[in-house]
């Protein structure tokens, strides 16, 4: 069905696979660019609710079929579609962007750490296993700590260990198989750093591509905290090599949309890539109040292969800082008075999601002149919400 000819004050209807605060976030520069958003949904009440939705599974081929034949586009809230869904749907010429050949990267850690060995990408030292005797050669092989990761479906520190025996992971090792499929665990070094970085950039079909400035990002427990746009004490050097890095990997897998490419630099000065992430990203949410194209708006022309935006900072510095978990007691809005009197300068963004313990339920942006000011009020306000 071409959407184009049921509306034609709507330029173009995009297809969101998920419904969480990513979508959500969507919306808005979506109406603002005359562009339809449609949501395909786990359940009722997700926080992209706002949009017009569809509940479904989207592990179901026939169910992701009927969505994808309503919209002009399909883009992805998360990255768990699987890829034999996706494969079939480009094969039948439906726009997907990022496509399958790309996501796999961000769907797979194996995948992704032999690809950007091919690339000549930095990272940390890496190596499949097995079996705990394999674990445990890597183990003697690089002073006894390992970092072990499951290489699909981690998050937010899930799927992660810091491992100095091979048995610690034997419930993983247990899991894959009985799973059938057999499998690997990633295996990485325990790397040394000052801090984590994160660079993101945009990549149009065509090959536009454009680069916002590197952050730093704070993580507690695997879960990220706070961002502070642009990295402070970045050198000039860092932010070029943190650009060129993600730029080199988006064209090298063939990325579409925004690609976040998050970074170790470490205490020797190397940058080292961690993750990746193919759609808009918790360390690009300063964007939305701090840049001139937010990374939303800018994922939306990409996979329109529209003419990319400005990444340009609108202050010296921006700090977001994640409401995690919410407050002890009423809601976000109870707290709004408090906060908007005391700190007029906070954007809040508030994802429409139940309180639940280390759950990231909303943001507050502050930006400004004064690094320290900026952080002061961002993490005031964060303690006002989660009070």
């Amino acid at each position: 069905m071409n959407c184009q000819q049921e509306s034609s004050d709507v330029s173009s209807v995009i297809g969101v696979i998920g419904a969480g605060q990513l979508a959500r976030m969507m919306i808005s520069p979506a109406t603002n660019l005359g562009v339809e958003i449609r949501v395909l949904a786990a359940s009722e009440g997700e926080p992209a609710h706002l949009a017009t939705t569809v509940v479904g599974d989207y592990r179901d081929w026939e169910t992701v079929l009927a969505f994808a034949e309503g919209v002009d586009v399909i883009t992805f809230d998360h990255e768990h579609v699987p890829q034999a869904i996706l494969r079939e749907l480009v094969s039948r010429g439906f726009a997907v962007h990022p496509g399958p050949d790309a996501l796999q990267f961000a769907q797979d850690k194996l995948l992704m750490r032999e690809r950007l060995t091919e690339l000549g990408i930095a990272c940390p030292d890496w190596a499949r296993a097995s079996n705990a005797d394999e674990l445990g050669r890597f183990l003697d092989q690089h002073g006894g700590r390992a970092v072990v990761k499951t290489p699909r479906g981690g998050y937010d520190g899930k799927g992660v260990r810091v491992v100095s025996e091979a048995h610690e992971v034997d419930d993983w090792f247990l899991a894959l198989a009985e799973d059938g499929r057999g499998g690997d665990l990633l295996v990485e070094e325990v790397v040394e750093f000052r801090r984590e970085l994160a660079q993101l950039v945009a990549r149009r079909p065509s090959g536009g591509v454009a680069a916002w400035p590197v952050v730093e990002t704070v993580q507690l427990d695997g879960i990220c905290t706070e961002v502070l746009a642009p990295a402070p004490g970045c050198s000039a050097r860092l932010a070029r090599v943190a650009e060129e890095t993600a730029v080199a990997i988006a064209e090298g897998i063939g990325a579409t949309g925004v690609l976040a490419v998050e970074l170790f630099e470490t205490t020797d000065d190397r940058l080292l890539v961690n993750e990746l992430a193919m759609r808009p990203h918790n360390s690009g949410h300063w964007t939305i109040d701090g840049s001139i194209t937010s990374q939303f708006e800018q994922h939306l022309r990409a996979i329109l292969d529209l003419p990319l935006g400005s990444t340009r900072c609108r202050e010296t510095w921006s700090v977001m800082t994640n409401i995690l978990g919410g407050p002890t007691t009423g809601t976000l809005y109870d707290r709004y008075e408090r906060v908007l009197r005391e700190h007029p300068n906070v954007k809040i963004h508030d994802y429409g999601k139940q309180p639940r313990p280390g759950r990231k339920i909303g943001h507050v942006t502050v930006s400004g002149d004064d690094l320290d000011q900026v952080a002061y009020e961002a993490r005031a306000a964060q303690d006002i919400l989660t009070d």
